[in-house]
């Protein structure tokens, strides 16, 4: 087995690893999403088997929306956590509102936790798009920034990107407007789990 790094030199990109944690100083997760999503300008595609975010999170999402970001997130369809799938129906009504695609995946639980902001920032690792992730768990995520003022074909981001494709592919787009003809003890199941959000 080789260990040894080697350094790919034909691609001008940086890479970086964001470690987060209860024990920072400041809200380092929350601070770094909130700033990704506030940069966006083209797209900002999501995948996260949670979803769970502040008011915060929340409103900057529906901001890049208002502003015509293409904003998409990919959410399981089946869940395996009761409480926080749930609560991911509490948001539908505030994202049908600014135009926000929610997709579900359909062959099985989808647990990846990815994201893509233009050409210019792919992550992956185990942030989930909750409080939890944000702001009381440990967490590693790895990004590759590539330069804005160039157009090139960067590996990564295009890897990342055609990931995205093919699971969009797998997935269902939800029409968000029949979560009112859900059943009302659905919608009450869904409100009163955001009650937990803080913790979920």
């Amino acid at each position: 087995m080789e260990w040894r790094i080697t350094p790919d030199t034909e691609r001008d990109q940086t890479a970086f690893t964001l470690s987060t944690g209860p024990a920072d100083q400041l809200q380092d997760c929350a601070l770094f999403f909130l700033n990704l999503i506030n940069k966006s300008d083209r797209r900002l595609w999501i995948a996260s088997p949670y979803f769970v975010p502040d008011n915060s999170t929340l409103n900057a999402l529906k901001l890049a929306a208002i502003r015509g970001v293409d904003v998409r997130i990919i959410l399981p369809a089946r869940p395996d956590q009761l409480l926080v799938y749930a609560c991911s129906f509490s948001y539908y009504d505030e994202l049908r509102a600014v135009g926000i695609q929610v997709y579900r995946y359909q062959p099985g639980f989808m647990h990846q936790k990815v994201i893509l902001c233009d050409d210019a920032v792919a992550g992956v690792g185990t942030i989930n798009l909750d409080n939890r992730s944000f702001f009381l768990n440990f967490e590693v995520m790895a990004f590759v920034i590539n330069p804005i003022d160039q157009q090139k074909d960067y590996g990564f981001i295009r890897d990342v990107e055609n990931m995205f494709e093919r699971d969009f592919e797998r997935s269902r787009l939800v029409d968000l407007s029949k979560y009112q003809e859900k059943p009302f003890w659905f919608k009450l199941a869904a409100r009163a789990s955001r009650l937990l959000a803080p913790i979920l």
